[in-house]
């Protein structure tokens, strides 16, 4: 088996990859704490976390918060699954 079998393409992209490592240690995080953290644009962020919950990696929930529209993210347990077979991928593939 190769060792890069179980990198995975929707992993490929680092706003993808920091969203998932967020997600990965926070039970949940709204749009604009991705956004803070991962210093992208609002479409940036929402087409790649369009991808990854076309994935069934992560869960968007909209809900609102007095007035105010808000959308939280959280990663799925196929999500968290995939992402740490991932990262032992990457790891295996730089010898850690």
């Amino acid at each position: 088996m190769s060792i890069i079998n179980n990198i995975n393409k929707a992993f490929d992209h680092r706003i993808r990859l920091g969203i998932m490592s967020i997600l990965m240690v926070n039970e949940h995080a709204d749009f604009n704490r991705l956004k803070e953290l991962l210093g992208v644009t609002d479409g940036n962020l929402a087409s790649h976390t369009k991808a990854l919950e076309k994935e069934a990696y992560i869960l968007i929930e909209k809900q609102f918060i007095g007035k105010k529209p808000n959308t939280r993210y959280s990663a799925t347990p196929l999500g968290k699954i995939e992402f740490k077979k991932h990262i032992d991928a990457l790891e295996k593939l730089i010898g850690k």
